[in-house]
């Protein structure tokens, strides 16, 4: 049957936050495989597909990128063509094909090349290199994968939102409630995937790994499946993007009263509304928000590479048991476990009642202190750094393969303050790209904000380029004890502070969508008494 849109009685029966334990579980199971592959599959193409470190490095990459970007393509379906429900339950199914296909890949020997003699660097060229069909049979794998989890990105954070009536003053409280445990849910599935998936990847085999992944995302699907019958759902309503209204805008749309003599013409330009024009509108100067919250993703992505190659030199030992490099990501994410409830049980009330918002504070203002605090980590990470390089140096280790006796706690701090900085970043992102887009752009309003990660990761590896070319090699020594890496991170924390200054001034000049649209509403009031 096709989904239809709820009436008012309807909705007093569905949704709310019953509905949206769905969506918290679901994303809870997505997560323990997404992002506990994301941060291990690389020892995957390097040690069990036989590609060689650089050719891994970029797989990797590429795959998380385009991952993200394709939230994008799931925005648009949703949006367009499939409610939200149909497209959380088509894309998890693709990404359960996905993650299947790199089991059965992982279990049959024939699939893939013969394991190498010896995987050290040094003895690479002893490996058998993969044929053309194994490797074929990889990427089916792994960009289902990609097309699932980025399409269910787009899809399942918006239809927990929708869940919540945006304007009776109570529901739009629990709105906001319902993002800050949704990147609760998504932190306790990080944390399951960097630990538990990783350690069975690592000491049980990839082909383990790959099947419990594969039953965590069908149990999301499952549990996105169940709620159903709680779910309000709306039908697609098509995207400002497909309307004819993105060149010049304020020519666009003619206001036209009843008794216009030409209201009955006909013309490519008069099929917008004034409406749909000012969502455009909208939709236009977000962009600048956009490009702002990019550069933080870029220093993101120094904590997931060269924070873990820290960690490698460093002493891992924790309570009798050595953690393993990969697995250190999880400190940002037990910060956060416990600065979530904090934030939504007892600042955010307060707030409330200080300022009169429901979310507390404005959605970009969560943003610019988000940005501020990625600013703190990169230069708590600067400092962690020349430490832990003077006791490479104060005790001879500069060339030895030897741990450093430093803890890796150490990189906690830093971890810790990015953990802080991220949830204020990626809620305040969510919230405000679900509030600011047209009903018919929810999905895709969503999307931009994982997009932001993908362009921040792609940003890194040129950022990374650049300063190797300009700088005479600060990270090109392969050996972090030579590397200037905390020159590196002073670099991040000061462009990072650019970047706020220019994040401040966009958030400045941005109109929220509630003020545009009663000027709107005042203009058509105007024209109708024959005032303009």
């Amino acid at each position: 049957m096709r989904d239809v849109e709820t009436s008012p009685k309807q909705k007093k029966k569905l949704g709310g936050i019953r509905s949206t334990l769905f969506i918290y579980v679901a994303m809870v199971f997505e997560n323990i495989a997404f992002v506990g592959n994301a941060v291990s599959i690389f020892t995957y193409f390097y040690g069990y597909m036989n590609f060689s470190l650089t050719k891994s490095a970029t797989m990797l990459t590429n795959y998380v990128g385009t991952s993200y970007i394709l939230s994008l393509f799931g925005g648009f379906i949703c949006d367009t063509y499939l409610s939200r429900y149909r497209s959380s339950i088509l894309f998890g199914s693709i990404e359960v094909l996905g993650y299947a296909v790199l089991t059965v890949q992982a279990f049959v020997k024939e699939l893939r090349p013969s394991p190498c003699k010896d995987v050290s660097p040094l003895l690479s060229y002893q490996c058998e290199s993969a044929d053309s069909g194994q490797v074929a049979f990889l990427y089916i794998g792994l960009y289902l994968v990609a097309i699932g989890a980025g399409g269910l990105k787009s899809a399942a954070p918006p239809l927990g939102a929708d869940q919540f009536d945006e304007e009776d003053p109570e529901e739009a409280e629990s709105l906001s409630v319902y993002f800050n445990w949704l990147l609760f849910s998504i932190v306790i599935g990080s944390i399951f995937g960097v630990t538990f998936l990783v350690w069975i990847n690592t000491f049980q085999g990839w082909n383990w790994g790959f099947l419990v992944s594969t039953l965590a995302v069908l149990a999301a699907v499952l549990c996105l499946g169940s709620g159903k019958s709680f779910y309000r759902q709306q039908v697609p309503r098509g995207s400002p993007i497909t309307h004819k209204c993105c060149r010049f805008f304020d020519r666009a749309a003619i206001i036209r009263t009843t008794d216009s003599p030409d209201s009955d013409s006909k013309g490519p330009w008069r099929t917008c509304t004034v409406t749909q024009v000012e969502e455009t509108k909208i939709l236009v100067r977000m962009f600048p928000i956009i490009i702002s919250t990019i550069f933080m993703n870029t220093c993101l992505a120094q904590l997931q590479t060269f924070s873990i190659q820290q960690s490698n030199t460093m002493d891992r030992q924790f309570l009798g048991f050595e953690v393993p490099g990969p697995s250190v990501t999880v400190i940002p994410f037990i910060f956060m476990i416990i600065l979530i409830p904090i934030y939504d049980r007892i600042c955010v009330p307060a707030l409330r009642k200080l300022t009169g918002i429901p979310t507390g504070i404005r959605h970009l203002q969560r943003v610019g202190v988000g940005l501020v605090l990625s600013i703190a980590s990169m230069s708590v990470s600067a400092y962690v750094e020349k430490r832990r390089k003077s006791v490479a140096i104060d005790n001879n280790l500069v060339d030895s393969p030897a741990p450093l006796p430093i803890s890796f706690l150490w990189l906690g701090f830093q971890f810790a303050i990015f953990g802080m900085a991220d949830m204020f970043t990626l809620v305040g992102l969510l919230e405000f790209f679900y509030a600011e887009s047209s009903k018919g752009m929810k999905s895709l309003g969503t999307a931009i904000t994982w997009c932001t990660v993908a362009f921040g990761y792609y940003l890194s590896s040129v950022v990374v380029n650049v300063v190797n070319n300009v700088s005479d090699g600060w990270l090109a020594s392969n050996n972090l004890n030579r590397d200037e890496l905390s020159k590196f991170f002073w670099l991040l924390a000061g462009l990072s502070v650019l970047n706020l200054g220019a994040y401040l001034i966009c958030a400045s000049w941005y109109k929220y969508k509630s003020v545009e649209m009663k000027q709107i509403e005042g203009d058509q009031s105007n024209v109708e008494m024959g005032t303009v």
